[in-house]
């Protein structure tokens, strides 16, 4: 499941639309491990953009964030950290069985 939160900016939906297809590696590996929750939040910080994503599924939970001047830097960032450490949960959970 993914709980996506935008704090003091808005999304357009094109933008909600691009995130959910970039999303897509790391949601079919989180689904594999188990107990799948993300949460991401989007934030301006001046201006900047800050995206601070959190994820519990039954290998643990771990969060991470990422800063940049532009929205799809930040989300590509994100993207690719998270489908990072949950291919590593993946690895290790398969590793343990």
């Amino acid at each position: 499941m993914v709980k996506l939160q935008a704090a003091n900016c808005l999304l357009k939906p094109s933008q909600r639309r691009q995130l959910q297809s970039w999303l897509k590696r790391a949601i079919h590996l989180g689904e594999r491990v188990g107990d799948f929750i993300l949460t991401i939040t989007v934030r301006r910080v001046g201006r900047m953009f800050a995206m601070q994503a959190s994820v519990h599924n039954t290998a643990g939970h771990f969060g991470c964030r990422a800063k940049g001047q532009t929205w799809r830097d930040v989300c590509r960032a994100s993207v690719r950290m998270l489908a990072l450490r949950i291919h590593n949960e993946r690895l290790h959970a398969a590793a343990m069985a």
